[in-house]
């Protein structure tokens, strides 16, 4: 960017004061906004009618639940995911037309944003060998190029089956149940570099990968703690739950080191009286600690609670210490070796802070500590969220009604596909299953996550990279290096609704496949269908989509996969693939013999759905040691910085959701008109010589190699000193791909040690 360029762009950016609260009026305006300036006011009103109903579809956008009783018309979503569904729903369309007109190349130059905004694909598309430009072909070429390239593969093995967490468990198991037929077990899926972590510390303490609390839980809870989450903008609807938490006399502790507006008020949309006052304040305490830091915070009140125990506060639930947990001692001896002051200087918040969240905890035993990227995202993330489960399981907060863990999950259904089969893991009990039921071997040998694969793949030990959905290259770090990893394969694919940068880096051969989008009507020889999809609390539920499809030439994620499936292994094969992806019902068939807690899947998904199976809802360990959930001891500790070197987190902007950019304002945070912006302490841009909006790079050095961005604004804010924060995924080439989460290999997005480039 030239120096005139970089004024220009300056003086188009406007900083605000950060917003002193979320949704309200403004909220509403928004939402409808881009939904009419995408769909138009009819069609428009149709989709948001529809939206998260009975009978209905299901929010394209994150994973909250939807009440399990009354639903309001007009009522169940949220500004972003009105905004998510009018990016799918849009009237505009990216046909080979526009891929006569932009090649790959150039189209490379474009941002997000713009290539988001170049509307729904409408034509199967293929780039051949040494091609400039994608052309239309026919599905049934499509199909036959991608057989013919795995079917060429000297090991299965060679084979990379992303999965993202928009599809639906009748697409998800079908892909699956292919993958481990064609004979690998390399299936990456979002999970990898979101709460996989979460995953790995659940499964390993309470038994189980998921959360324990159902929504409903939040109203009786007497302490909520929010960290490392930004509900406001990521899970706006989880703001209600907080505001009736708050209304029914219960506190919200919240954790995170950036202020954000939806955890300091809430208007709620669907109250007309907030709309005429305050709303609702939602934090009671808030301990804005340093970046990576949030293990040494949760230590130090273990370390105050188990005082207060010691002189005689009933702050500790013995008896569900002795009847259901292990380890209590041990974790009793550690935190006797810590030292408090320690812990509190390393976590950056005051001591007077800490002890009013520990007074707000000690009496209470109905806690339930939500959690997102914030904690997931670090080299210390599983042991940091044992800590919270420590927490809980002293207070005997789990498997109580008002009480539990809620790691908040992302997209739409990425729960839902990790349970019915999406993993890279081993599981003797569904291979057990898949022999019984289907006849098939599946491989027992761990494959591939994210990060594996894309250096798989850099590597050339994987050639061919199929993506039921997503946009893995804007997802995953180290941008650079994960784009010359895509390019080394002979053969990319990528099912999609609409054009992401993840299609602009091919293999030697490249397919982009546009399938139908959540909202849109699914019929096949003039019967409807409906898919199935798994909320953040393990519910269950249909979906159903009301719009006209934006093509006709759109094929549905199920058929896709079945006709992928029956050209790779041909017609004779033991699993009739291509009546299974048409028909939905013998799919969930499948998975009800395949997949404990999916009985009779079809008769209960026509009433209102069916929680799944959680044992630590009921209070049941017997898959650990000794039948007991499991207290932990950690001595890891945060991150170290020399004088020069910042902590750098990567954050979402407010017109964001995952890598969907809808605009280029944060209106929360006060930042208009760009994303090249980083969050800056007014102490740390004083020390440096820096004013509001002066141009910096950053810079980090692992392994001896330098990844550097350049070109971003300074804006000043509230976040500690030597922390960074900024937006992804522009900020994505700075995270390398071999710097994960100890034991969950989850990308270290939360914290990057960085330094500043100074003009």
């Amino acid at each position: 960017m030239s120096f005139d360029d970089s004024s220009k762009m300056k003086s188009k950016i406007k900083i605000t004061p950060p917003a002193s609260f979320a949704a309200g009026a403004k909220g509403v305006q928004v939402a409808l906004k881009h939904a009419i300036d995408e769909m138009g006011p009819v069609k428009a009103m149709k989709a948001l009618a529809k939206l998260n109903q009975e009978k209905g579809f299901d929010c394209p956008g994150c994973a909250w639940p939807d009440p399990d009783d009354k639903r309001s018309l007009f009522a169940e979503y949220c500004e972003n995911g009105a905004k998510a569904v009018a990016e799918e729903a849009t009237n505009k369309r990216t046909g080979p037309d526009f891929f006569a007109d932009h090649s790959i190349a150039s189209l490379q130059s474009w941002s997000d944003y713009e290539l988001g905004k170049s509307g729904r694909l409408t034509h199967p598309l293929y780039k051949a060998p040494g091609a400039s430009h994608y052309v239309e072909l026919s599905w049934s070429k499509a199909f036959d190029t991608i057989a013919r390239n795995l079917n060429a593969l000297k090991d299965p093995n060679e084979a990379v089956f992303y999965t993202s967490g928009r599809s639906s468990n009748e697409a998800a198991f079908l892909w699956g149940l292919f993958a481990r037929a064609f004979g690998t077990n390399n299936m990456p899926d979002c999970s990898n570099m979101c709460h996989e972590s979460s995953g790995v510390a659940l499964s390993q303490t309470l038994g189980i990968g998921k959360g324990s609390v159902v929504l409903d839980d939040f109203k009786h809870a007497d302490v909520i703690i929010v960290a490392g989450q930004n509900p406001g903008t990521n899970h706006p609807r989880m703001l209600s739950a907080l505001q009736e938490c708050k209304l029914k006399g219960g506190k919200v502790i919240t954790i995170n080191p950036l202020e954000e507006a939806g955890l300091k008020r809430f208007k709620n949309p669907q109250k007309p009286m907030d709309y005429f006052t305050q709303g609702t304040s939602i934090t009671d305490v808030f301990l804005q600690v340093k970046i990576n830091q949030d293990l040494s915070l949760v230590k130090a009140i273990l370390m105050a609670l188990l005082k207060m125990h010691r002189e005689g506060w009933a702050t500790f639930d013995l008896d569900f210490i002795k009847q259901s947990t292990e380890g209590y001692e041990a974790l009793v001896n550690h935190l006797d070796q810590c030292d408090y002051d320690q812990l509190i200087a390393q976590s950056g918040v005051s001591k007077e802070e800490v002890q009013k969240a520990v007074e707000l905890l000690a009496p209470a035993n109905k806690i339930i500590c939500c959690w997102a990227m914030g904690l997931t995202q670090h080299h210390n993330a599983v042991d940091t969220i044992k800590q919270f489960v420590n927490l809980l399981l002293l207070k005997g907060s789990v498997g109580i009604k008002g009480g539990g863990t809620c790691p908040v999950r992302g997209h739409s259904n990425v729960q839902g596909d990790r349970t019915v089969g999406i993993m890279h893991h081993v599981s003797p009990q569904l291979n057990a299953s898949l022999k019984e039921v289907f006849n098939i071997q599946a491989p027992e040998e761990t494959g591939l996550d994210v990060v594996a694969s894309i250096q798989a793949m850099y590597e050339k030990k994987a050639k061919v990279f199929v993506a039921l959905g997503g946009n893995l290259l804007s997802a995953v770090s180290d941008t650079h290096y994960a784009q010359a990893a895509f390019e080394q394969c002979a053969l990319t694919v990528s099912i999609a609704t609409k054009l992401n940068r993840s299609h602009l880096a091919c293999g030697n051969e490249s397919l982009i496949l546009p399938t139908l989008g959540r909202s849109e009507k699914d019929v096949k020889n003039g019967k409807k269908r409906l898919v199935t999809v798994e909320n953040s609390m393990g519910k269950v539920h249909a979906s159903s989509g009301h719009l006209t499809p934006a093509s006709k030439l759109l094929m549905s994620e199920p058929e896709i996969v079945g006709s992928i499936a029956a050209a790779t292994l041909g017609e004779g094969h033991q699993v009739a693939w291509k009546e299974l992806g048409q028909d939905y019902a013998k799919i969930r068939a499948s998975i009800s013999r395949v997949i404990k807690g999916f009985e009779a899947y079809n008769q209960r998904i026509m009433k209102d759905g069916f929680y799944l199976p959680n044992n630590a809802r009921e209070r049941d360990f017997s898959k650990l040691p000794n039948g007991r959930a499991q207290f932990t001891v950690s001595s890891s500790t945060g991150i170290e910085l020399n004088e020069d070197e910042f902590l750098l987190m990567t954050i979402r902007s407010h017109d964001q959701f995952n890598t969907t950019i809808y605009g280029m304002h944060d209106r929360y945070r006060g930042v208009y008109n760009s994303r090249d912006v980083i969050f800056m302490n007014r102490a740390d841009m004083s020390e440096y010589g820096l004013s509001k909006l002066d141009q910096i790079g950053l810079v980090s050095t692992y392994d001896g190699v330098e990844r550097k961005v350049h070109g971003f604004y300074v804006v000043p804010y509230d976040i500690p000193r030597q922390n960074l924060a900024g937006y992804f995924p522009e900020l994505n080439p700075l995270i390398p791909i071999n710097q994960t989460a100890e034991q969950s290999n989850t990308p270290i997005s939360k914290s990057v040690k960085v330094k500043v480039l100074l003009p």
